[in-house]
């Protein structure tokens, strides 16, 4: 059975963090590109690195874009979880979510767009058919068109299950 979105579990670390304790803006990025790699790996067995050996080709990033939605906290545990939310003949959209551990309220949003690239023609080109059925069978379409819809999207989001929250403390 494919795993269409991988999570994975996370403790934030006090040496990834700022002096007031919240991790630092340039530290989710490696919590969440690390977690998505370590995802193709398990779910799909998809290296960048050994592929590009293999090859002479790999997904070189072409674009990110990140919200911070809720700070996080030295010594939280997260869960990341990501998915494909696009995907064409030569560009993928991958969307990563950093989230507290029922997933309940999101603390970041990362989509990165990776294009498939041959590394001895120096030019992009189409990724093979095996590839596209992978990607077809696993990909999650999501309402939101941008980003900033998602972004937006996602802040309602949290905004509710914090009401929620407060209204099952009292």
């Amino acid at each position: 059975m494919l795993i269409k979105e991988s999570e994975s579990q996370h403790k934030i670390r006090f040496m990834d963090c700022d002096p007031i304790g919240h991790l630092s803006n340039i530290r989710y990025f490696d919590y969440m590109l690390n977690a998505r790699e370590d995802h193709c790996l398990q779910n799909y067995q998809l290296d960048n690195f050994e592929q590009s050996k293999k090859t002479g080709r790999l997904w070189v990033a072409l674009q990110n874009q990140i919200a911070y939605i809720k700070e996080v906290k030295f010594n939280q545990v997260v869960v990341i979880t990501s998915k494909i939310v696009k995907f064409s003949n030569r560009i993928n959209t991958v969307e990563i979510l950093m989230c507290n551990e029922d997933k309940s309220i999101i603390h970041a949003v990362l989509w990165t767009t990776v294009i498939y690239f041959n590394l001895t023609t120096r030019r992009s080109e189409d990724q093979p058919e095996h590839f596209m059925k992978l990607f077809h069978d696993i990909c999650i379409k999501i309402p939101e068109e941008s980003f900033e819809e998602r972004v937006d999207s996602l802040r309602k989001q949290n905004k509710i299950n914090l009401q929620k929250n407060d209204y099952n403390r009292n």
